[in-house]
């Protein structure tokens, strides 16, 4: 027996996402963002997918390792870079390139002997104050690894975006302005060669799409490649992307109720006239969200039906009203074509990141594309 509740992996929708990717940022290297399982969709199947892609990025050493023993050849990034020498030794073993945002880290370089060993991006930490140098620190860091015999090529640059997603506020265009201005600085007694080797890297899926101040020699898409818009106020749609995720069910129970019969835990929901009510079988142990509300839109046949008392675990009822004929066995979206996870995403006061990557391992995965 199989689980009624699957997610259909559109790889097609996923190549196609990538070339919107170009599309945006023509001139510059693609790095797809493929870690927390590529955002749920599957690390392994989305590299595989992708290997027409200059690079991957990923946040941790295991993960990077995990595609290495799988077989992916491309270049692969760790984000959060290493922490202790087992994961430093994990990078060199593996042939990973690391970003370097800490003073630690740098001393762990300088303190290896290996030569032309690892790649590196060195981190500006330009308002997000989370990873990277603060500017003042960020000439003595990049001075001190061109020191380090293990460093392998140029010291390539980058910052990270945090309010790209907000377009009308100011501070990405302070960050970008930071970035250019340290670089400007760092590269002032530098030779012509070292100026043109460094390559720099600003712009997330944010920045790809509404920002082409940000748009330098490697672009890192992350959410846009998935189909899902990184701005509150539209959907993948508007910029022409297809969500690569569908998550789907079935229901497994209609019944009758009368007015004024409560629905689900707590009795959160009344009818207030007779309703014909549908179970569904998926709930917040397959990753649906816990806190959806009554009215998140769910599609029953094709239609769209309300959503109506708490979900549970393994579980969720709607109102059939619109679809008087509806009986167990029929298909039920729960977001993917036609049903926007952005919009379900609003229905739960979360963000489309959380519901992706939410998706729990007793939901049956099918892959879905014309070239394999």
């Amino acid at each position: 027996m199989t689980s009624p509740a699957y997610a259909v992996i559109n790889l097609d929708a996923l190549r196609h996402n990538l070339q919107i990717v170009r599309k945006f940022a023509p001139n510059a290297k693609i790095m797809p963002v493929i870690k927390a399982n590529a955002y749920g969709h599957g690390m392994f199947r989305v590299a595989s997918a992708l290997q027409s892609a200059d690079a991957f990025a990923v946040a941790r050493v295991d993960e990077g390792v995990r595609l290495r023993k799988a077989g992916i050849t491309n270049i692969i990034t760790v984000l959060e870079g290493f922490s202790c020498v087992n994961e430093l030794e994990a990078i060199l073993a593996y042939q990973l390139d690391t970003v370097v945002h800490s003073f630690t880290q740098l001393s762990m370089f300088e303190a290896r002997p290996e030569l032309n060993a690892c790649s590196i991006w060195l981190k500006l930490d330009t308002g997000m104050n989370r990873l990277g140098f603060k500017a003042e620190e960020f000439i003595t860091a990049f001075q001190r690894l061109k020191h380090c015999s293990l460093i392998k090529g140029p010291i390539n640059l980058m910052t990270h975006l945090a309010n790209a997603d907000i377009t009308q506020d100011t501070t990405t265009l302070k960050q970008i302005a930071l970035f250019n201005d340290t670089i400007t600085t760092l590269f002032a007694d530098q030779t012509i060669e070292s100026k043109v080797s460094c390559a720099c890297s600003i712009a997330n899926s944010a920045g790809i799409l509404a920002w082409p101040i940000s748009l330098t020699d490697w672009v890192r898409p992350g959410i846009m490649l998935y189909g899902i818009s990184p701005f509150p106020e539209n959907t993948g749609e508007y910029w022409q992307l297809k969500p690569v995720m569908g998550l789907h069910s079935r229901l497994i129970a209609v019944k009758p109720l009368l007015k004024g019969d409560k629905v689900g835990y707590s009795g959160t929901w009344t009818c207030t006239k007779p309703t014909q009510l549908g179970i569904v079988a998926i709930g917040y142990g397959d990753g649906y969200p816990r806190h959806a509300k009554a009215g998140t839109p769910v599609l029953v046949n094709g239609q769209r039906v309300p959503l109506i008392g708490r979900v549970s675990m393994d579980m969720i009822t709607v109102d059939l009203e619109s679809q008087p004929m509806a009986m167990p066995g029929d298909s039920v979206t729960l977001w993917g074509n036609d049903l926007a996870i952005e919009e379900i995403a609003q229905c739960a006061d979360t963000i489309p990141y959380t519901l992706v990557c939410g998706i729990t391992q007793r939901v049956r995965i099918i892959e879905h594309s014309s070239t394999i």
